[in-house]
């Protein structure tokens, strides 16, 4: 089939459309950043209509820059920041508030209440997700309860809930001029609201967050035809939706049980894919749905997040004011020929997995009038590989797999220093693919089975190439050694929140 895919992907710092041809090659890309919203300490959140406009801007110069005309869209696949939670009134098109940030921390007092009555993983068993400030649920309950409007909306009916997908999907297929309202199982899996069995919303849990069902998207597969574009462009069909780290999971092939891939973005996301069976974790890690394609069964992952890994690069470059560009800190790490005992536990809004504790607060430890700049930015870097070789730990617990290599994507594997490091921790060979944006990929892939673009996965298997391998090359003894001392810092940085 000739033309390309679409795939539009909203991220938590951007929103890009990047098109694809049949052979997975990137032909064109356009990219916006929108506005960070910071009204309160741990309080962060996005402009709904800021991000709607980009979407489109982005939608219209990719297809500019490619020389192709719209004509040439066989089909839009859509990716998305997950949890991220978006109301707006389903009559107009006006977003009630600012979209609530999945990285925010207001919820935590409420996630708090709700343990009180029944532990952290009191809804764990039907959603794979611990109590936390992460997810959709109690952030939609917050918005109930604190913002005005919002419960007189949903009693007249009027009131829509979504993350960044169903907010795009919606206006993508009409807005108020019949919008379709719908969200994708591995969307659904990261709100606290939908039981894994079921691949439903669990009636039970909307009662005890007193959310009403009335708001809610329908759930659908990752890949099939949704329905067709009428904004930018018409009769172009939607037929992709994944959540961005279950798209990198899929842009990446990762289609047999036991292959784990670790997207290095604002924060990690290490997925591994566990087949047609929801594991539960034991170890701290979520159990989640990797992807849903048509009517075939759901197949599902462990996940490990990390919330703070790029984003710390980019503080260092507007807080600190240490280098003046992202790039900048590899050179600047590179400056010094190790840590200088240095240890940066970088937990702005607390700890995600394996520890989930939304009391920690970020530490820089091991401080003399020796250390400098250079050993900041390094021991910045290897936070990133510290904290992923936890969730990797975990991973090997829960699963009883032990990795054997590591596929990565995402801006920072671009960093040789960090990949290095990364491959030294993990003792196993850190692998990059020729195209590392797997996160847009992973959606055309959705898309482009959907329609028949691609026959099938073993055609998007071919389509994988490795671009660079690094090879672990420190000693047993000096890995065990300097991770110790991280476990030693990251004890530090508990209990600061009462």
């Amino acid at each position: 089939m000739d033309g390309i895919i679409a795939a539009i992907d909203q991220g938590t710092t951007s929103t890009r459309c990047i098109l694809f041809d049949h052979s997975g090659k990137i032909i064109s890309v356009s990219q916006k950043e929108h506005t960070q919203i910071f009204p309160k300490p741990g309080w962060v959140e996005h402009d709904p209509l800021e991000i709607w406009k980009n979407t489109r801007e982005v939608i219209i110069e990719a297809v500019h820059l490619s020389g192709l005309s719209e004509k040439s869209i066989n089909a839009f696949g859509i990716t998305n920041q997950r949890e991220t939670t978006f109301l707006w009134n389903k009559k107009t098109g006006i977003p009630l508030c600012n979209a609530i940030v999945w990285q925010d921390t207001r919820t935590d007092t409420l996630c708090n209440h709700y343990a009180s009555e029944g532990g952290s993983d009191r809804f764990r068993e039907k959603t794979g997700l611990p109590l936390a400030t992460y997810f959709s649920g109690p952030k939609i309950t917050w918005l109930f309860e604190n913002v005005p409007g919002v419960k007189e909306a949903a009693e007249n009916g009027e009131l829509y809930f979504g993350n960044a997908d169903s907010w795009i999907i919606w206006n993508l297929t009409g807005g108020v001029k019949g919008g379709l309202h719908i969200t994708d199982v591995t969307n659904a899996s990261r709100t606290m609201l939908m039981d894994l069995s079921t691949l439903d919303w669990d009636q039970e849990i909307l009662a005890t967050f007193r959310i009403p069902a009335s708001i809610l998207p329908k759930i659908m597969s990752s890949s099939m035809v949704y329905g067709l574009s009428k904004d930018p462009y018409t009769d172009i069909p939607i037929a992709s939706d994944f959540g961005d780290q279950q798209a990198a999971l899929f842009g990446q092939t990762c289609f047999e049980p036991g292959e784990v891939k670790n997207t290095y973005g604002t924060g990690c996301f290490m997925l591994m894919n566990t087949g047609k069976k929801a594991v539960e974790s034991k170890n701290g890690l979520l159990t989640t749905v990797g992807y849903k394609i048509g009517n075939d069964p759901a197949v599902f992952c462990l996940e490990g997040s990390i919330a703070v890994t790029g984003s710390l690069v980019q503080w260092l470059r507007d807080n600190l004011k240490i280098i003046s560009t992202s790039k900048e800190v590899e050179a600047l790490a590179s400056s010094v020929e190790n840590n200088g005992d240095v240890y940066f536990v970088p937990a702005f809004s607390g700890l995600f997995a394996p520890y989930w504790r939304s009391d920690a607060r970020g530490v820089i430890v091991g401080l003399t009038r020796f250390v400098n700049s250079g050993h900041i930015a390094r021991a910045a870097l290897e936070a990133t590989a510290f904290q992923t070789k936890e969730v990797i730990d975990a991973m090997e617990m829960d699963s009883g797999v032990r990795l054997t290599a590591l596929k990565v994507d995402g801006g920072m594997v671009y960093n040789g220093l960090l990949m290095q490091f990364q491959a030294d921790l993990l003792q196993v060979p850190v692998i990059r693919p020729n195209i590392a944006e797997t996160t847009a990929l992973g959606a055309a892939y959705g898309a482009g089975l959907a329609i028949e673009y691609w026959s099938g996965i073993s055609d998007l298997k071919q389509n994988w190439i490795k671009d660079c391998e690094w090879q672990p090359n420190m000693d047993k003894r000096s890995v065990e050694q300097r991770f110790l001392r991280w476990k030693k810092a990251v004890k530090k940085s508990f209990n600061w929140v009462d």
